[in-house]
């Protein structure tokens, strides 16, 4: 059975080639990406199709299932300039997963394409699902998975340590992606499976206090509705687990965002029978 990680960003040459060739943010100038959050050094050997392959083979893995991140910042830019850039990254790693021998899938940003197995949103489309409700239905329609990952912040804030968006905006924006869900969009999307990047931000965290607010919180123990574990360790891991059982939690990494050998490691330290759940049972259920 195939171990697969749900979570990796892989960026083709011709879509590089399309950052590079930008005025404005997102664009990589000088060995640097600028995004609305600021400027940051990107190694883009990091995205060589074959040293990904290397890397999987090296953590135990088969598959990796590739995404645009919204964390770019698409979500500030027009309609058609997103579109284009989404199109871009959708064309390239169409053609890296047909030359990959079976190595890659990926979900397609923002829109069902064929040749995906499933579509990325950011965290903001769950903020408003009259707008988000289109493709909402077309992944329901086609039985896809949602891959919800968190959307970019604005300028960093020379006041705060460097860590600060990373640790207290992302996380939120996917906890307030989660507890939509749970309070308005399950009930109208009822079998539509969705995968919350980052354990949703920690937003299962929040369930004692649901609780305290009057919430049926066994109401969150839905079957459609999973977590992947990236950028946390055990602890956070049992607490999900214990919440909502093994079955609901899968493995992905970030990479190359950051490094996955922390997470896989917890992983790994739950056994083989964890390890297995999270990282084939589950994602072959989702994205079958």
């Amino acid at each position: 059975m195939s171990r697969y990680d749900l979570h990796q960003h892989l960026w083709p040459k011709a879509f590089v080639a399309v950052l590079r060739a930008r005025g404005r943010q997102p664009r990589i100038e000088d060995g640097d990406l600028i995004t609305g959050e600021g400027r940051f050094p990107v190694d883009l050997d990091d995205h060589d199709p074959g040293r990904r392959v290397e890397a999987l083979d090296q953590d135990g893995l088969d598959i990796a299932v590739l995404s645009l991140q919204p964390s770019l910042g698409l979500d500030a830019l027009p309609t058609d300039e997103r579109s284009e850039l989404e199109q871009a990254w959708a064309d390239s790693v169409q053609d890296l997963v047909a030359a990959g021998d079976g190595r890659f899938l990926a979900f397609s940003p923002t829109e069902v394409r064929a040749g995906f197995v499933g579509v990325s949103l950011g965290s903001s489309t769950f903020q408003d699902f009259e707008r988000s409700a289109p493709v909402l239905d077309r992944a329901a329609a086609a039985g896809a998975v949602v891959f919800v990952h968190p959307d970019g912040g604005g300028p960093a804030d020379p006041a705060w340590p460097p860590w600060w968006e990373w640790v207290t905006g992302y996380p939120a924006r996917m906890q307030s992606a989660y507890l939509a869900w749970l309070a308005i969009g399950r009930e109208r999307w009822p079998t539509l499976k969705v995968l919350f990047a980052m354990l949703g931000g920690g937003g299962p965290f929040q369930l004692e206090r649901l609780a305290r607010r009057g919430v049926d919180v066994r109401s969150a123990l839905d079957p459609n509705t999973f977590f992947e574990v990236s950028t946390h360790g055990r602890r956070a891991m049992e607490l999900c687990i214990e919440t909502f059982g093994v079955d609901q939690l899968a493995y992905g990494s970030d990479t190359p965002v950051v490094d996955p050998r922390p997470t896989l490691d917890a992983v790994r330290g739950f056994g083989d029978a964890v390890m297995h759940v999270l990282q084939s049972d589950t994602p072959s259920r989702l994205l079958a």
